[in-house]
């Protein structure tokens, strides 16, 4: 794994920065906009924008004066070519599981062998 994608990861690994992004998704916000459904401080919101702006999945638009946090382009795509990787060597293993325990259970390899 490379050091953005384990940034990433470690990002989404929490369900408060999952839950930024999700709001994100749905455009641009600031910080107090950010706190307000979580009940939680803008300085912990902030520290939560630093992680996911460290791990490159949004960035910072200043307007006038207030910074606003929105979705990097692009930012998800290494992490679903990861997961998608991932996905398809669990698919090919459960294959090759089922297969063997198919052959294993096999009632006609059982009268086979008696």
């Amino acid at each position: 794994m490379n050091d953005r994608l384990s940034l990433s990861l470690s990002a989404l690994a929490d369900p408060t920065r999952r839950a930024i992004l999700a709001r994100l998704a749905q455009g641009e916000a600031s910080v107090g906009e950010l706190a307000r459904p979580f009940g939680i401080s803008q300085p912990a919101i902030s520290r939560h924008l630093k992680v996911l702006e460290g791990a490159g999945l949004i960035e910072t638009r200043v307007s006038a004066q207030t910074r606003l946090r929105r979705l990097r382009p692009g930012a998800m795509d290494e992490v679903q070519a990861a997961l998608a990787r991932l996905a398809s060597l669990w698919s090919d293993r459960f294959d090759r599981l089922d297969a063997f325990l198919q052959a294993e259970t096999d009632p006609a390899k059982e009268t086979r062998d008696a």
